[in-house]
């Protein structure tokens, strides 16, 4: 994962110990938006900071932002909507660390008046967010699914499948790539909000990475003591996939397992330019943020609030997926369309 570092600024009544704190937008309207994202390193998160802060300095929002220490944070997610609300922020844009945990400060922020959009993660309820832009994560997951089934033909029956998740509280972004992958692959998911209650043979191992490249390596690391026959490998993003590559590297096994993932990030699609992962759906966080501060704005001058795509209960952001290796049936764009659209 590429670690970028952030220039910080200390801005009265809004500084949250553990949190990176950007520099605001030169206001023009005395509207203030706050981002909360899971981490400020991850380069998803890195992307969708940039989109929120270029849209702000377009509409003269003074932004205010924050970020976890670590992906499971929720604590210091809590703070940073304290701190919105303190601040007579109009909207808060949130990437939830716990979905569930994070829900009553969530109502907080509701109550006082702000509007609440979750970006990537629906909270859950999704209901409890006034709004939620996001990549379709179910569709991301079945996408890559679908394409493993399809390369391994046949074998597909046969299959020794590792299911790399993100965390042990499985926020909803978790349940929703892991269970549209299963889906995808042609596996019963009993309850299709939780992970690890199937019971089909070809699954076997579940372990969690915290959507980094030591957790991806570590669980792999887990899942090859129990079966060193692991032929196929899902991840809940590329950071994960890259260090479950090189645990399976570290044994001479990289050439004999097909990895799967999510994310889009230019790491990730070169990765599977190199081979590393054989298929990603590649998502779009710049255009989520900047459709989220596009809201706040809209609500800050009229108490409108956004619609959501036509069928879901969000609005998609849209997802494709990205191989070198299209297969029937399953569209896709290629390495160089990937790259062209990538971020990070």
């Amino acid at each position: 994962m590429t670690s970028i570092c952030f220039r910080a600024m200390l801005m009265a009544g809004a500084a949250v110990s553990g949190l990176a704190l950007a520099a605001p937008a030169s206001a023009q309207d005395g509207t203030t938006a706050c981002l909360i994202t899971k981490t400020d390193t991850n380069p998803f998160f890195v992307k969708m900071k940039e989109g929120a802060q270029q849209k702000a300095e377009e509409l003269g929002i003074q932004l205010q932002s924050y970020a976890g220490r670590i992906d499971g944070d929720n604590q210091s997610q809590v703070q940073a909507i304290e701190s919105c609300i303190a601040a007579g922020a109009k909207g808060i844009l949130i990437t939830p660390s716990d979905t569930k945990a994070i829900v009553d400060s969530v109502q907080k922020a509701r109550d006082a008046g702000l509007l609440v959009i979750a970006l990537d993660t629906p909270l859950d309820p999704i209901d409890a967010a006034d709004a939620t832009f996001a990549t379709d994560n179910f569709v991301a997951g079945e996408l890559i699914g679908q394409w493993a089934n399809a390369k391994l033909g046949e074998e597909a029956e046969n299959a020794k499948i590792a299911m790399l998740d993100l965390a042990e509280s499985q926020p909803t972004v978790d349940v929703l790539r892991d269970q549209g992958f299963l889906t995808g692959f042609g596996i019963d998911t009993k309850d299709e909000n939780v992970i690890g209650d199937e019971d089909d043979p070809r699954i076997v191992c579940n372990d969690v990475t915290d959507g980094n490249e030591e957790g991806g390596r570590r669980a792999m690391e887990n899942c090859l003591q129990k079966d060193p026959g692991i032929n196929v490998v899902y991840t809940i993003n590329e950071p994960a996939a890259a260090g479950a590559y090189e645990a399976l590297k570290s044994v001479g096994k990289e050439g004999d397992v097909l990895i799967v993932s999510v994310d889009g990030g230019c790491p990730g699609v070169k990765n599977v330019e190199d081979g590393v992962i054989g298929a990603t759906s590649q998502q779009y966080p710049l255009l989520m943020a900047s459709k989220g501060i596009e809201a706040i704005a809209a609500y800050a001058k009229d108490g409108t609030k956004p619609e959501t795509t036509e069928g879901k209960n969000f609005t998609d952001t849209g997802v494709n997926l990205v191989t070198g290796e299209a297969v029937d049936g399953v569209e896709s764009i290629d390495v160089g369309e990937g790259t062209d659209r990538c971020w990070g």
